[in-house]
């Protein structure tokens, strides 16, 4: 069965990421553009994930996981190549109502992160639901080229328009006209 596609605020949401290796970075750069948020646990870092945690002034414990640690947090990113830790830490959250993610396991995940693209305000994910990660990083690859350059100005003229003018269909209707001028204007 595939994933929901579902867009969440991490503002408040308490994040533990527990790993320090490569992967683990990889997933830390994701949730940095959303959130900084964010606990790690392991005993060992990359030098990127060490980069990371220290220019995001993230909290770090530097010893292996221990029974109890997914306590208080939103979501848990295991991210650690031991099936037996994730599976412990998979089964562990559900006493603790948090969404859990192990990377390469989707048996032990309530989430995948998909391959994104961020810019500004805008954000696009992809997936293909675990069945091919590599196609859905080509197809970020390809969407990127697609996007154009002043996106963020165009957003934030948006986001102005919605906020200053009143609700109603004339509004609904001139901002819609707007975005496709926007979209034909690039497309040509």
């Amino acid at each position: 069965m595939s994933y929901f596609p579902a867009f969440l605020k991490l503002q408040n949401r308490k994040i533990l990421l527990v790993g320090g290796g490569l992967v683990a970075s990889s997933k830390l750069r994701h949730l940095l553009d959303f959130t900084t948020n964010i606990s790690v646990i392991a005993p060992l870092l990359s030098d990127e994930t060490k980069r990371l945690i220290e220019e995001n002034g993230l909290s770090l414990e530097k010893r292996g996981y221990e029974k109890g640690d997914v306590a208080g947090f939103d979501i848990v990113v295991v991210a650690v190549d031991n099936i037996a830790l994730q599976a412990e830490i998979f089964k562990e959250s559900r006493g603790y109502n948090c969404l859990c993610n192990c990377v390469d396991a989707t048996e032990y995940c309530d989430f995948i992160f998909g391959s994104t693209i961020k810019k500004d305000d805008l954000t696009i994910a992809i997936s293909t639901s675990g069945a091919s990660p590599a196609l859905a990083k080509q197809l970020k690859k390809y969407l990127e080229k697609l996007i154009p350059h002043d996106i963020g100005s165009f957003l934030k003229e948006m986001k102005n328009l919605r906020e200053t003018v009143p609700k109603g269909k004339e509004r609904m209707k001139m901002l819609e006209e707007k975005a496709k001028n926007y979209i034909q204007k690039w497309s040509n």
